[in-house]
Parts: C-alpha cells; structure tokens; sequence
C-alpha cells in the first residue's frame, strides 16, 4: 500500500454521487430535464435510466433517490390520475397529481426515499412546476436538484415570462 504522503489527492476525496434534476415553467408550458445515472454509493450501476415518468398525457415527474421507491411512486399516481381522468372524463390538474405525490411521501415517509418533482400543464394553470418532498407541496417557478445548485444560482436571465426561444 501507498504510503499517505505518496498517494493522489483524488484517492481520499469524497465520491460525488447523487441525481440531477431540474424543471423550468416558461410562457405556455414546462421544461424538465435529468441525468441518467444511476449509483449505489461510489459505484455507478446503470449509466442509461431515464429518470422522468408519465404520470398523464401533460404532466411528468423527474425522479431522485431511491431508483425503486421513485419508479414504484410515479407508476401508483399514473395508475390513480388514469383512473380518475375516467371518472371526471377530462384530464387531471397540475397540482392534483402533485397533491397524490406528496400526500404518498407524506404517509410512507419512513418507508420511501424518494423525491419527485412535479411539472407539466393544464387548462387552469398552464405550465406549472411543484416540489414534493415529505409532505410539503409547493409549487416553484423553477425547482433543481441539490447538484445543480451552483449552476442556477448563476443564472441570471431567468424570468417567468420567458419565451420558448431562450
């Protein structure tokens, strides 16, 4: 074995491992984005997964955390926003599939680690993006994941009326 003084700064730095996510409300809809890794402490296990899920014709998730909590998740809220879009016969609300996520976070919150952000558009509110995260429901002109933090705080020209072009 190296001896410490000897070995690269890199062998004891910190793995940097987590899930970058993001949704933008722009005028007349949402824009949503992810990575595609997926890891297992330092070690990377899947480089391809497509981490944003349908939950109904115009309104997505991004998902982060736990790669089966996240998925089992987005496919239970698909499941009730089909069954209840059949029973109204119209499409779901923005915020309707937001209140099913978090009300799930909120009661297994022992159980799932999972986070999932909520974006899409309806008749009533257009382009909307919300944060679920045990419990707490908020919708957000823009909401990221925890990697994209230096990035948007450097972002100046964002604005909520900005057009598709930019």
């Amino acid at each position: 074995m190296l001896e410490e003084s000897l070995q690269p700064g890199w062998l004891s730095e910190e793995v940097k491992t987590g899930t970058t996510i993001i949704a933008v409300e722009f005028e007349g809809g949402v824009v949503i984005g992810s990575d595609s890794r997926v890891s297992a402490g330092a070690a990377v296990v899947n480089r391809v997964m497509n981490k944003l899920s349908v939950l109904h014709d115009k309104i997505y998730c991004a998902l982060s955390g736990s790669a089966a909590d996240a998925q089992t998740m987005a496919e239970a809220v698909n499941y009730q926003l089909d069954v209840h879009s059949m029973e109204v016969g119209e499409d779901p609300l923005v915020r309707s599939a937001a209140t099913l996520v978090k009300s799930i976070s909120y009661k297994y919150k022992e159980e799932l680690s999972a986070h999932l952000i909520v974006a899409g558009w309806d008749r009533r509110g257009g382009g909307q993006v919300y944060v679920t995260l045990e419990g707490l429901l908020c919708r957000q002109p823009f909401c990221f994941g925890p990697r994209l933090q230096p990035v948007v705080e450097g972002w100046g020209g964002w604005g909520s009326a900005m057009a598709t072009s930019r």
